[in-house]
């Protein structure tokens, strides 16, 4: 207790409510399961026979005889047959069914838990100040940023193991695609790109550097630069491979989004929700945000529009508010994916030809039992966008308050004569002379 003390009661505490409460108010599955979303339930055999016209009892198939073996054929419908499939609420027990519910469940509950530790943790930290605890909270955001690497690293081992598929040649095209530009970016200078790679890495190095002088080893570092930058490349091209399918299924699930939505104001987020990525790319780019709100082009006097320390406040509380809008409109996104049922039935009619009822059955239901792959693919972006913010937000010491400037810190016009407001004043001569 003398080591962690009140962070070591807050993380039992959660570790309970997780074991004990959330297996029944998970939040997971109130995404899912609130209602709002309405999944396409397949048609069954009969249900077919009588649309296509065949309305015969008994033998559901045409059965030929070869060599004395009986063979069964599948009964088989007109591709532009009249269906209109139903809609069904998703409930409890449908999740039951779903592929990965059970991943998409523990890392959605577990995020919510870890941000409570967090948000509990900074509270503790404002009030209390302690100085020699460490922040346990960091290690709650590192499991669950472990957690969702995990979680994308099954979902893109799927891919490979699909022997007909290109989706093994998209992620390794991807996967170099995002090395080569993960190296083109760590050339850039800090001048251009505010990573501060270089200072993090200084610092580790001298880190490294005392503790192997404590041990009694003699050391120039850990590693050199070319080689920890080299590692970083290479770990951020996993990421990108990983995150290649989550994206590309985003921007489809967008566009189906965009044709469902029929208010302004719900296409105007659902667009600002797109290209939230690159918004929040363009905050680490100098030229663009921060040496433009340091100096701003206004006349003769640059008058900062904000401190650096206000700047990189309003930078986390954006992130904040654009990971909090993902979250808002996934229930539009999960929906588009869900109507892709109905859309391929409706693409199906317009080609010509019959199908058989249970690859029918199959097109159709493959869309609802793949719901939590999806979700995964939606949430585990975000849960590491949020996570990686809360590091950035501890490790950086930076601060959530928004403070007004101080007077100390604004620009003084140099035109005016540093004791122009006392020039007027009588010195202490003449106010002896005039007494």
């Amino acid at each position: 207790m003398g080591v962690i003390g009140i962070q070591l009661v807050v993380t039992m505490v959660m570790a309970s409510v997780m074991q004990k409460i959330i297996p029944h108010y998970s939040l997971a599955r109130w995404l899912l399961c609130n209602g709002s979303l309405r999944w396409y339930q397949h048609p069954t055999e009969e249900e077919l026979r009588i649309l296509a016209g065949k309305q015969q009892k008994g033998k559901s198939r045409k059965d030929r005889k070869y060599n004395g073996h009986i063979e069964s054929k599948p009964l088989t419908i007109p591709k532009d047959i009249d269906l209109h499939l139903e809609t069904k609420s998703v409930t409890e027990v449908d999740t039951l069914a779903l592929h990965y519910f059970p991943e998409y469940q523990w890392l959605v509950d577990f995020t919510v838990a870890a941000t409570v530790v967090y948000l509990v943790t900074e509270v503790y930290y404002n009030f209390m100040k302690p100085t020699q605890e460490m922040n346990i909270s960091l290690v709650w955001c590192l499991l669950v940023l472990s957690f969702a690497i995990k979680v994308l690293f099954s979902l893109t081992t799927h891919y490979f193991k699909v022997e007909d598929g290109g989706e093994r040649s998209v992620c390794v095209t991807f996967g170099f695609f995002f090395f080569v530009k993960a190296m083109a970016v760590l050339i850039v200078t800090e001048n251009y790109l505010e990573f501060g790679l270089e200072t993090g890495f200084t610092n580790f190095s001298d880190s490294a550097m005392q503790f192997l002088e404590k041990q009694g080893l003699e050391s120039q570092g850990p590693v050199s630069k070319l080689t920890f930058k080299f590692f970083l490349a290479i770990f951020c091209s996993l990421i990108g491979a990983f995150l290649t399918f989550p994206g590309l299924r985003l921007a489809q699930m967008h566009l189906d989004a965009l044709n469902l939505a029929t208010e302004k104001i719900t296409q105007t987020l659902l667009h600002i929700n797109f290209l939230a990525p690159l918004f929040m790319v363009l905050l680490w780019v100098k030229p663009i945000t921060k040496d433009y709100i340091m100096n701003p082009p206004l006349g003769k006097e640059s008058v900062p529009l904000m401190t650096e320390a206000t700047f990189d406040t309003l930078r986390l509380w954006l992130i904040i508010l654009l990971c909090a809008l993902r979250l808002a409109m996934m229930r539009s996104h999960l929906q588009a994916y869900l109507n892709l049922a109905q859309k391929c039935v409706d693409q199906m009619k317009k080609e010509a030809g019959r199908i058989s009822t249970v690859e029918l059955q199959k097109m159709v239901a493959r869309v609802f039992y793949y719901l939590c792959v999806i979700a995964l693919q939606y949430v585990a972006p975000l849960v590491m966008l949020l996570h990686t913010t809360l590091l950035l937000k501890t490790l950086g010491n930076h601060s959530w308050g928004i403070y007004p400037e101080s007077i100390s810190t604004l620009p003084v016009d140099n035109s005016l004569p540093s004791n122009s407001v006392y020039s007027e004043l009588p010195s202490d001569g003449k106010m002896k002379e005039q007494v």
